[in-house]
């Protein structure tokens, strides 16, 4: 992984010596750097051998996720924007774990090598995240990321027989998707840098823009309607598509999840359509446009803006900040609780209700007209819990290192959600994660690091009961 980590810092460094700019050698002494160590490493464990245990990928899996930012932080350190390694190891993770969040101010006058480094680490965090959900998660059995080991029985497993070709077929759709979002913004009209840097940024869900003013630099209704399908393109199981591409289209709708995604996604829109436009603010039409814009970009965890949601009112605040929560779909880029987790809760909870008004009945919740397992259903439970118990505590410590209330919350919320922007004046849709404190990036770092890898696959490395035997 470091290997292909330094290889592809040489991308950036052709970019930066066609530009003529000086950080090419940067990005070569960090390629090559970054190539030996792994290089080193590969050939001093070569012919281990032998299949991981679980708690093997559990270490693994964490190491990889904190070892990749430490790397990939160089560049920036070294670069002409010389920032502190605090600030380039929380920009670094944020970029892989599709974060979005950042520390750099001046994006419009950045290095060109850093723009595309910057998209090539959250176009890398997308694939990678793919992969994990795909091949990893369900075997560890993370926040009832078990459901689709089952249902693998009928998607991934019967489609491709081995997770090296599931991770191969899910990686060439990853990349057709990245060229045909990329070709249809440069036809309307966004210089080809810029639809590169934002295709592999959209459909990884992750938000880095070569602008400080994201999307809405570019004022345009194409491309705002382009990214917003690509957003959510991104956001749906990647799986089905290899399933689509080997003829079964419809099993992509026929999917709960996706209808779930799809139905929240028009309420959330709707909604906001509905308050701007009555409100007098705006058009009907930008309203439709913006809303529907800023609300994708939110709940499927992108992080691009449009526009500054935080001046539409209470009403708009607090939608946005609840949409940070939700997410996309397991086996997706996308990030936060996951619309699978909402239909077990619901499902359970239905369950719940007519034993109630049954006592002597019979109910079992199902998912996707299959029953839930009692262990997903004990993972989800476990899972909502630990999201808000790991969210409050960062939010208080947080609050404890000085940051006000609203920056502390959204703060909080868009780093274990994997969003990007928070609320409020400092880290709101406008502004940046620069001014805060270095002991703020580093808890923010490690909530990005807790959101994107599900919680349990990090904290069950702090269990004493996890290293015995």
């Amino acid at each position: 992984m470091l290997a292909t980590l330094g290889a592809s810092m040489l991308l950036p460094a052709l970019v930066a010596g066609i530009r003529d700019h000086h950080d090419w050698q940067v990005f070569s002494a960090g390629a090559g750097f970054t190539i030996f160590v792994g290089g080193a490493m590969y050939l001093a464990s070569r012919g281990g051998g032998g299949e991981l245990t679980v708690r093997q990928a559990f270490v693994l899996t964490a190491i990889i996720w904190i070892m990749m930012p430490a790397f990939a932080a160089l560049p920036f350190v070294f670069s002409e924007l010389r920032l502190s390694y605090t600030d380039a190891f929380f920009e670094a993770m944020s970029g892989l774990t599709t974060t979005g969040s950042t520390v750099i101010v001046g994006l419009d006058s950045a290095p060109p090598g850093l723009l595309i480094w910057r998209s090539i680490l959250q176009w890398f965090g997308g694939i990678g995240i793919i992969v994990t959900a795909v091949a990893i998660l369900p075997l560890l059995q993370v926040g009832g990321m078990q459901l689709f080991r089952t249902e693998s029985s009928d998607t991934s497993e019967k489609v491709l027989p081995r997770v090296a070709q599931i991770a191969a077929a899910t990686g060439l759709i990853y990349v057709v998707l990245t060229a045909i979002c990329a070709i249809a913004l440069w036809l309307v009209g966004v210089p080809a840098f810029h639809a590169a840097a934002h295709a592999m940024t959209t459909i990884a869900t992750g938000g880095f823009s070569t602008s400080d003013g994201s999307v809405g630099t570019f004022s345009s209704a194409p491309v705002d309607w382009i990214i917003t399908a690509f957003m959510l393109l991104g956001s749906l199981p990647f799986v089905l598509y290899v399933q689509a591409a080997r003829g079964r289209p419809m099993l992509l709708w026929r999917d709960a999840q996706v209808r779930w995604f799809f139905i929240i996604i028009a309420a959330g829109v709707a909604m906001m359509v509905a308050w701007t436009a009555l409100a007098g603010d705006q058009p009907l039409g930008l309203a439709i446009r913006l809303s529907a814009f800023n609300v994708v970009s939110i709940i499927t965890g992108t992080g691009y803006s449009t526009t500054d949601y935080g001046q539409w009112g209470t009403f708009a605040i607090a939608g946005f900040f609840f949409f940070m929560f939700v997410g996309g779909c397991a086996g997706s880029t996308s990030c936060g609780i996951k619309i699978f987790r909402f239909q077990v809760l619901f499902a359970t909870v239905q369950v719940q209700m007519q034993r109630l008004l049954q006592p002597h009945g019979v109910f079992v919740a199902h998912y996707n007209q299959r029953p839930i397992p009692e262990s997903v259903t004990d993972a989800v439970m476990s899972f909502f819990l630990f999201f808000i118990m790991i969210f409050g505590l960062l939010a208080l410590a947080l609050a404890g290192i000085g940051l006000d209330f609203t920056t502390s919350i959204s703060g909080a919320a868009t780093a274990i959600a994997n969003v990007g922007p928070g609320l409020g004046d400092i880290i709101g849709p406008t502004g940046t994660f620069k001014p805060l404190p270095d002991s703020a990036k580093w808890l923010l770092s490690a909530g990005m690091l807790l959101g994107r890898l599900e919680l349990f696959t990090v904290l069950v490395l702090f269990t004493p009961r996890f290293w015995q035997g």
